[in-house]
């Protein structure tokens, strides 16, 4: 997303989180920008019963939970390490400073954030009316482009777990399970070695 010489240039700080840290909590106030240089991140909330719905998975050079840094608003949901990470981290004031300073990163960042808007309006559609099968294939496509998933000799290969994808679309893993191996046999997905691949 942002070149890591241009974060440093601003103040940024490297830090390392191990995998199920909190990275930040629902309900706080956010104070830095934060960039992944390697590992992967969810954000995520749980509802009454403690059922988790993730709201996004980022990944190398990406950025989360920038959008309340332009609101004033507090962090709408958890950011916790899925594997070990580390992140570099600039302070808000500088991170809107940098903005001012670099139009064209200011581009980067309102496309990355349209982006993200997208694919939330895209997901409330299909959660809200769509099959199981539909919504599991449309994450899948949408996160093929987004996130680059790497192409082997199979096709595309997922790199989602069934309860991150039940997660992801609100459905429980015994459905995500039964939606994947239907979509198996339509010819849709193909399952090797218990791996996923579009």
């Amino acid at each position: 997303m942002i070149a890591l010489v241009v974060l440093e240039e601003f103040g940024g700080t490297k830090k390392h989180f191990k995998t199920g840290d909190l990275i930040f909590k629902e309900g706080n106030q956010p104070l830095y920008y934060h960039q992944i240089i390697s590992g992967e991140v969810k954000m995520n909330n749980f509802n009454d019963e403690g059922k988790e719905f993730i709201q996004g998975i980022f990944y190398k050079d990406q950025c989360f939970g920038e959008p309340p840094l332009f609101t004033d608003q507090v962090y709408p949901a958890n950011a916790v390490a899925v594997t070990d990470c580390e992140i570099i981290t600039i302070t808000k004031d500088k991170f809107l400073e940098l903005l001012k300073n670099n139009p064209d990163i200011s581009l980067k960042v309102i496309k990355n954030l349209s982006q993200r808007l997208y694919y939330k309006s895209v997901m409330a559609a299909e959660i809200s009316s769509q099959d199981p099968e539909h919504r599991v294939l449309r994450l899948i496509d949408y996160s093929i482009e987004q996130f680059h998933f790497k192409k082997e000799n199979a096709g595309f290969l997922i790199n989602f777990t069934r309860q991150q994808i039940a997660d992801l679309t609100g459905l429980r893993v015994e459905t995500v399970i039964r939606a994947i191996k239907s979509l198996e046999k339509k010819g849709d997905l193909k399952i090797i070695n218990r791996k996923v691949y579009r």
